[in-house]
């Protein structure tokens, strides 16, 4: 929405709320509304489109503008008719003739050259089920560095008032580009590293001073502070959006067509439980006014400024649009399951609960795919039934023939994350020392320190001492006696009986969703493999299978 369309809506807003639920309450419309005061109708979409010559310009496809009507009242949420706010014919012009010589429009609805015509009778609240159409802006053979142009939308209709939306357009104006980033080598958790900055502008104009954006996530920081610059930290909420973000502003004009270098390299910190974790930078134009709204609310930089200073003979092929890096790539972390024991006679149900956790050192971001969960099977002890799982936990089997379970342990996942997943056991016929297989996928995980504790055991009525008979993990430590607590047991650290997906103790309420666990989209494990096949258990479909459970239970919830 445009700075004019979110003005002028904040004004009329106690008036549309007024107008819309006086329509719902009467059920009148149409005519009956054209009675009273005019209903505002704000015509919103990208009010500014700058065109580059040096690009395509996007997809071809894909218009810059898209043309909506912003109409007072509640947006309609859920399934069923979409309540109507206004019925009654009205026109939308959009007008792209003061683009005759700067660019071509190619313009939705009813276009006879640069005008176009939209007609419609049905309005309803908000935003999303008012769309007039989207306007694709490109190059024409008359187009030149500096042109500018206008397009004028508008609207009429008995009983609205519209407000008409202005989309300035601009050839060739100032470009910038950033120079390209190399990973520097032997980066290990905790170090420092410095990177080389730089910025050209391709454009056709000169840049009125511009500003420098650093961004890093939650495994990186940067240490130095400058005058002309200032910082803020996002640290709470969702892990995938925690950060540290610098600004700095730089006045001075940056010629077309030149290059500029920092005057010192920027400064990189990574934490000891940093792993892929991502910096970026860029540049962009100063707007006219901007500089002194940039730094407010934000920690001001001390020391001497950050400078640019120009480059000579420089290659416009070393500059890219997006400039970041993953880094560290070197650390590791140890994820641990633990199994559990327990007895019971020929009918009777028993709990067990299964632990999953990080030992670290490394925190799991799961950046790049945006949280996928790992997975991980749980299969009952021969003669027992599992007759209740963790929201967490789905069946495996598609057809439900297969008794095992696949559950989930979401990502981002902190350096200290703890899970618990407790079960219930239906022992059908008593079998001495059963066993149950738990068990992280067989994969090439570069990132696992230990995969001796990635598989572990369910016990039911293990013959004397629990313990006994090998029944313990597969590589030793806690999972070598399954009588002893799941992970988080007795530490303050785990989850309610139904809920698997709390985080640690120290970290885990960033980003928990509704259910108590994090965000259930992209494990850090897959994502990091370069593409390799899912967790080798079709998780794929058993992702797409689990979120719509969820799904529906949070549709239920909200209900």
């Amino acid at each position: 929405m445009t700075q004019q369309a979110r003005r002028l809506r904040a004004r009329l807003a106690a008036l549309g709320a007024v107008g819309a639920t006086a329509l719902a309450a009467a059920g009148v419309q149409g005519a009956a509304h054209a009675a009273e005061a005019p209903l505002p109708v704000v015509i919103t979409g990208e009010d500014r489109v700058d065109l580059s010559l040096h690009s395509d310009n996007g997809d071809p496809t894909e218009p810059q503008v898209d043309l909506r009507l912003d109409v007072p009242g509640e947006e309609f949420e859920g399934d069923g008719e979409v309540p109507t706010v206004h019925r009654g014919d009205y026109t939308i012009r959009i007008d792209a003739s003061g683009l005759k010589g700067v660019a071509e429009a190619d313009l939705p609805c009813d276009a006879d050259g640069l005008v176009a015509v939209c007609t419609g009778y049905e309005l309803y609240a908000g935003t999303t089920f008012n769309r007039v159409g989207g306007i694709r802006l490109d190059l024409s053979d008359d187009s030149e560095a500096g042109d500018t142009g206008k397009i004028v939308v508008t609207g009429e209709g008995e009983g609205l008032e519209f407000t008409p939306l202005t989309v300035d357009v601009r050839v060739g104006g100032p470009e910038l580009l950033n120079r390209e980033l190399s990973a520097p080598e032997g980066v290990m958790p905790g170090d420092d590293f410095e990177l080389p900055l730089g910025v050209m502008n391709v454009g056709g104009l000169p840049a009125q001073g511009t500003v420098l954006r650093l961004l890093g996530s939650r495994g990186l920081s940067f240490p130095d502070t400058y005058g002309n610059c200032s910082s803020s930290d996002i640290n709470t909420g969702d892990l995938l959006r925690q950060r540290t973000e610098v600004l700095c502003t730089f006045p001075d004009t940056l010629g077309a067509g030149t290059a500029y270098a920092l005057s010192r390299q920027v400064r990189v910190r990574t934490a000891d439980f940093a792993l892929n974790d991502i910096f970026s930078y860029s540049f962009d134009p100063l707007e006219p006014g901007e500089e002194k709204t940039l730094h407010q609310g934000r920690r001001q930089g001390g020391g001497p400024d950050l400078t640019l200073e120009r480059v000579a003979d420089a290659d416009p092929a070393q500059y890219t649009k997006y400039a970041e890096l993953d880094l560290p790539r070197t650390n590791t972390y140890d994820l641990e399951l633990t199994g559990a024991s327990a007895s019971g006679a020929a009918g009777e149900k028993v709990d067990v609960e299964i632990g999953f956790r990080n030992n670290g050192p490394a925190w799991i971001g799961a950046l790049r795919s945006g949280g996928e969960p790992f997975s991980f099977t749980v299969t009952p002890p021969t003669g027992a039934t599992f007759t209740k799982a963790p929201e967490k936990c789905m069946p495996a089997g598609v057809n439900g023939s297969d008794p095992a379970y696949l559950c989930f342990a979401p990502t981002p996942m902190l350096e200290d994350a703890r899970f618990t997943f407790p079960f219930e056991l239906r022992v059908d016929r008593v079998v001495e020392g059963a066993k149950g297989r738990v068990a992280l996928p067989d994969w090439n995980n570069p990132y696992e320190s230990d995969e001796s504790n990635d598989v572990a055991w369910i016990v039911l009525n293990a013959p004397g001492e629990p313990g006994d008979d090998g029944t313990g993990g597969s590589g030793g430590g806690p999972s070598d006696d399954p009588s002893a607590p799941a992970s988080g047991d007795g530490d303050g650290s785990g989850d309610d009986a139904d809920d698997a997906g709390t985080g640690s103790a120290s970290g885990g309420g960033p980003g928990d969703d509704a259910d108590g666990g994090l965000a259930l989209t992209g494990a850090q494990g897959v994502g990091l493999l370069g593409g390799a096949a899912v967790l080798a258990l079709g998780l794929g479909a058993a992702v797409v299978l689990y979120q719509r459970r969820r799904a529906g239970r949070d549709g239920e919830a909200a209900a």
